[in-house]
């Protein structure tokens, strides 16, 4: 997988009717899901882009379904699904096998991406790109508000460790990538991880399968309120990699 940077002047492309189904796992995500669904539905529409929204309940015990239901009356094409199978990757998974769109992809629900990547991702994707990574590290990214020094210091060693198998991607953990479907069901069928690793487990695969990958410069904000804790959750996600090694060298490569 040879990775190379978007330019902020790609060429638009002019047909974006072949339809996202846009995945967004949700643990308790009450006060942030409605904002969310609704700006992406907003700059969806502006632009004649058709999206719907597939939101993965993942183990909620708040209201987060009475926010998806709200925004389904107020005629925003949001489903919500249920995953029993903890886990950002397990979500994630489900909500790709869920989707039937030419497009797929998958976002927080927090806007720590601008909306306004989702139309530069599809663009890409319409000019021929199988892979679209968002990133906020690679040129022409960056950060509105930064992660906390400790999430900083644990995602440089973590990014080191995990470009061993995944090869030169600028930034594994971004929480927005998108994809051809049809590329999209084979390669998350072959994944394993259900945690935050799942990321670098998919992108691994990515590289095996030679896929035409290219990361999208997002401007990233950090939102409070993110479900990963940076010691018990990173030294899992350490663990994780190791998970990642070992599946690769057991399986054939996916995709492909």
């Amino acid at each position: 997988m040879g990775v190379v940077t978007a330019s902020r002047n790609h060429a638009i492309s002019a047909d974006r009717t072949a339809g996202l189904d846009l995945v967004i796992p949700a643990l308790n995500e009450e006060a942030r899901l409605g904002a969310t669904v609704e700006e992406l539905h907003r700059v969806a529409d502006d632009a004649g882009l058709d999206v719907r929204f597939i939101v993965v309940d993942n183990g909620c015990v708040d209201s987060t379904a009475d926010v998806v239901d709200r925004s389904a009356a107020a005629d925003i094409p949001v489903e919500l699904i249920s995953c029993q199978t903890r886990g950002k990757g397990a979500a994630i998974r489900a909500g790709i096998r869920h989707s039937d769109a030419a497009f797929v992809g998958y976002c927080d629900a927090d806007q720590s991406t601008p909306p306004g990547a989702l139309l530069e991702g599809v663009d890409l994707l319409a000019a021929g790109w199988e892979v679209v990574i968002g990133s906020r590290k690679c040129a022409g990214a960056g950060y509105v508000v930064r992660q906390p020094a400790l999430r900083r210091a644990g995602s440089f060693a973590f990014h080191t460790a995990a470009t061993r198998l995944t090869g030169p991607v600028s930034d594994t953990q971004c929480g927005f990538k998108l994809f051809h479907a049809d590329r999209a069901r084979d390669l998350f069928e072959a994944t394993s991880l259900d945690g935050f690793a799942f990321d670098v487990e998919l992108l691994a695969r990515v590289q095996r399968a030679g896929l035409q990958a290219i990361e999208l410069p997002v401007k990233w904000t950090h939102s409070d309120g993110s479900t990963f804790r940076p010691l018990k959750d990173g030294i899992r996600s350490f663990r994780e990699l190791l998970a990642v090694h070992r599946s690769l060298k057991a399986a054939p490569a996916a995709g492909a």
